[in-house]
This record gives C-alpha cells, structure tokens and sequence, in this order.
C-alpha cells in the first residue's frame, strides 16, 4: 500500500524558508518520479515541481522557480521540497504525490503559512 507522509510545514515570515519531507513507503521508491503540488484556500489544486526517478531532472512553475528546490533521497525513500525567499501567496497546504501506472497517491498534506 502506497504511503506518503509529509512533514516540515509551518508559520514562517516573509522571506523566510522552509524545508518539507515526504517519506514514502509501500513501493519501489527509486522507480518513479515525485511531485510536489499546493492549494491555497478557494482555489484549485497546482503542480508545484517534479523531479526524476533518479533525481537528474526537475521542473518548476514559473511562481516558484529560482526560489524552490526539489531533492530526494532514494535510500531514505524521501523526497524534499526546499523553498526559500517565501512570499505570503506561497501559503497553502502543500502535497507529495506519486503516480504509479494509472493510480495516483497523494499525502495527507502539511500546511505553509507565510504572514507577518
């Protein structure tokens, strides 16, 4: 059974960072890509980066690129999300998701807040 938990969210000021995890369990983590997708209240749910089975190719939307970072370690079966200079629209509960052939998985999220 596909699992992911993310963790590291929280309340951070303009301009701060924070760094998320999603541990992955269930299957052959090092087989697939990972993507990370966010929404924020009222609105639909948005793709936020994606990194390769081995990590040698990522992709960003163009609000968080230069500012983002997507990693992951395939020996703690981990993905990471590292963003920086956040801005008070980058709140929203942020997701790990895993398509594997037609099923798709995501977490239970973990909340970013940025605000003064």
């Amino acid at each position: 059974q596909v699992q992911l938990v993310e963790s590291g969210g929280g309340l951070v000021q303009p301009g701060g960072s924070l760094r998320l995890s999603c541990a992955a369990s269930g299957f052959t983590f090092a087989n697939y890509a990972m993507s990370w997708y966010r929404q924020a209240p009222g609105k639909e749910r948005e793709l936020v980066a994606v990194i390769s089975s081995d990590g040698g190719t990522t992709t960003y939307v163009d609000p968080v690129k230069g500012r983002f970072t997507i990693s992951r370690d395939n020996v703690r079966k981990t993905v990471y999300l590292q963003m920086n200079s956040l801005k008070p629209e980058d709140t929203a509960v942020y997701y790990c998701y895993v398509r594997i052939q037609l099923r798709r998985s995501w977490g239970q999220g973990t909340q970013v807040t940025v605000s003064s």
